[in-house]
């Protein structure tokens, strides 16, 4: 059943120019699977932006601050990791990044939920898929395997990769509507407490 989905991280991947991609249940699962695979203690996050990003780096318990940025399709949480939640752009992979796209129903790709992490990094791509996956490979049922590290139940379902193959067709020749800061409120005018 998981072909279908290596079959649509593989196009997302060639879409975008990236070597590997690791499809998630959602952008914000990609981000912090990235924030825990890269042992990130502090990211800055643009005032424009999603509620979940902050809240995100609030649950994981990292430093994190706010700043002014005139963002356009995406913006730099750090030095390697990248909400591209917007972006859809061909061949737009940046080398050496982890760029977390997203296919939430308002997105260009709209599959009701899910996420992507595009990276040129091997071992990364194959750790972050044991990440987002409970620890386990998806070449054998869990019960065969020997599952030494921990995960999170973050995967992409086969039925919802399904539907990213039957739209991305679509997708691909359809310009994208462009998306940028102005598209977000303030965040740091909101007052986020933790429980």
């Amino acid at each position: 059943m998981f072909d279908i989905v290596t079959r649509f991280e593989n196009e997302i991947a060639e879409y975008f120019g990236a070597p590997y991609a690791v499809s998630t249940d959602c952008c914000t699962h990609a981000i912090e699977l990235c924030i825990r695979y890269t042992k990130t203690k502090k990211i800055s996050i643009p005032k424009h932006s999603y509620v979940s990003v902050p809240m995100t780096a609030m649950k994981l318990n990292i430093d994190w601050s706010w700043r002014e940025e005139e963002w356009k399709d995406f913006y730099c949480l750090n030095n390697k990791i990248i909400d591209a939640a917007v972006l859809w752009k061909k061949n737009s992979y940046i080398p050496g990044t982890f760029m977390c796209l997203s296919f939430q129903f308002k997105k260009h790709l709209p599959l009701g939920r899910g996420g992507m992490i595009l990276t040129d990094d091997k071992t990364a791509y194959e750790e972050l898929i044991k990440l987002g996956y409970d620890g386990r490979t998806r070449d054998k049922p869990w019960a065969e395997q020997d599952i030494t590290s921990i995960g999170y139940h973050y995967y992409m379902t086969p039925e919802t990769a399904q539907l990213g193959l039957d739209k991305l067709p679509n997708a691909i020749k359809t310009p994208p509507r462009r998306i940028t800061w102005k598209d977000y409120p303030d965040l740091s005018l909101r007052n986020f407490h933790p429980l």
